[in-house]
């Protein structure tokens, strides 16, 4: 699986772009469409999207419009199997940023795409309506018991590794 990383809008939020057999996931399309549109070189088949902030979702409808792919957010079924064309994920269930955040697992790959739940070093702002840092504790408690070889793709920033968030993060270990 290749994946890219569209920085959009002023927030520099991480859009990413997916690829697999000439196929191609979205995940949380900010808000530069053209952008987003020229770096896709593959069939889109669909659109995750981890939490609805604007900075996540800005070119989602255009998106929408140009590909007509369907959306996949709030899914609820935690830590369930998904199979969408060539691509296998678990999703999270990780509020605390909202109440509706969800995390990607691309377990094949042993990556995640977090969203603004988890960052390098830090955790997404739970003072934001629908944020809850109770519920950002246990979402922490939870992913903690993955395999530490996982990389995380957050929502903004640089990526990391759940190896160094378990050593270096301080909301880890509080």
């Amino acid at each position: 699986m290749n994946i890219k990383c569209v920085k959009t809008g002023f927030l520099e939020e991480n859009c990413y772009i997916l690829e697999k057999n000439n196929e191609c996931l979205i995940i949380d399309p900010g808000s530069d469409f053209n952008n987003i549109k020229s770096n896709i070189k593959n069939k889109v088949i669909g659109v995750l999207i981890t939490h609805r902030h604007y900075d996540h979702i800005g070119a989602l409808e255009q998106l929408l419009n140009e590909y007509k792919v369907p959306v996949y957010e709030k899914i609820n079924l935690d830590e369930e199997n998904y199979k969408l064309g060539n691509f296998s994920f678990n999703v999270i269930f990780t509020p605390g940023h909202t109440n509706d955040s969800v995390t990607y697992y691309f377990y094949k790959n042993k990556v995640m795409f977090t969203g603004d739940f988890l960052f390098f070093n830090n955790i997404g702002r739970c003072d934001l309506e629908g944020g809850n840092f109770s519920e950002m504790k246990k979402s922490i408690k939870k992913i903690k018991k993955y395999d530490d070889n996982i990389k995380i793709y957050p929502g903004h920033g640089q990526s990391t590794t759940l190896a160094r968030e378990k050593e270096k993060n301080i909301y880890f270990n509080s």
